[in-house]
């Protein structure tokens, strides 16, 4: 399956059976059965991670935003609690280069006013320099806040590609949890959203039936070209970065290396 909008088929491959009605529900309850078992599995995992112990670091390490050096607890805007994804960089690189994977996982929270209802605060971290930064924040958009932490060791700096908790106690600061890789994926809702359809996300790991489409690459879809076709060329870029105004095909991604 491919991003062609506007090309329906009557000739889908793989396509679930047809069934009628009390069929179809009687699989469906037969389903709810593991997801009901799924969802109280998370709900237990997550009362662990409640009882994780915590690292105090200092608070007071400054890290780089819009108003130049601030300290790391200013980043909880005054509450107990912080939420941070922390965005890999590619220095010197244009917006086009900049990492696909955490672009994509990044644009899904543009908005954490239900976040802050709740007492928790939540901001962008990324080793970027400033001066770099800066322009991608403004071209994509985005209105939380982002910062700097180049230099800046764990547990407010470190390893990017995680999302990270904090507790503030006053004036005590602690790492309370971290995780990365599809632990990431809460942040990204999306893909939740695929894997309740009947294709799925296309990806070569993922147990399908029959005479479905073979599946592509881990993360196939994280970068586009202007049409909307998935692809890792240099006229690519991540698939958020299509909705900005002014965004064009490009000649290179303008990096070396890859995450």
């Amino acid at each position: 399956m491919t991003n062609t909008s506007g090309n329906a088929s009557s000739d889908l491959p793989g396509k679930p059976p047809v069934v009628d009605l009390a069929t179809w529900q009687a699989a469906r309850d037969e389903l709810l059965i593991r997801e009901k078992a799924h969802t109280h599995e998370g709900d237990a995992i997550a009362a662990a991670r409640r009882r994780l112990p915590m690292v105090e670091f200092d608070g007071t390490v400054e890290v780089v935003g819009p108003d130049g050096p601030v300290p790391f607890i200013d980043l909880f805007q005054g509450r107990d609690e912080l939420v941070v994804y922390k965005h890999m960089w590619h220095d010197g690189a244009p917006h086009q280069g900049q990492c696909e994977g955490c672009t994509v996982t990044a644009w899904h929270v543009k908005d954490a006013a239900y976040l802050n209802a709740r007492g928790v605060s939540y901001a962008v971290l990324t080793t970027g320099p400033w001066d770099e930064v800066a322009p991608y924040v403004e071209f994509m958009g985005y209105t939380e806040p982002w910062y700097s932490v180049r230099g800046v060791d764990g547990p407010a700096g470190g390893n990017m590609g995680y999302v990270t908790s904090y507790l503030r106690d006053g004036d005590r600061v602690f790492l309370t949890y971290s995780t990365t890789g599809r632990g990431n994926e809460p942040v990204a809702g999306s893909f939740a959203l695929l894997d309740m359809t009947p294709y799925g996300r296309g990806e070569a790991w993922e147990d399908n039936p029959e005479g479905r489409p073979e599946g592509q690459g881990p993360c196939w879809y994280w970068r586009s070209d202007a049409d909307g076709n998935a692809t890792w060329g240099p006229t690519g870029r991540p698939v958020p970065q299509w909705t900005r105004p002014g965004a064009t095909p490009e000649n290179t991604l303008g990096r070396t290396g890859h995450h």
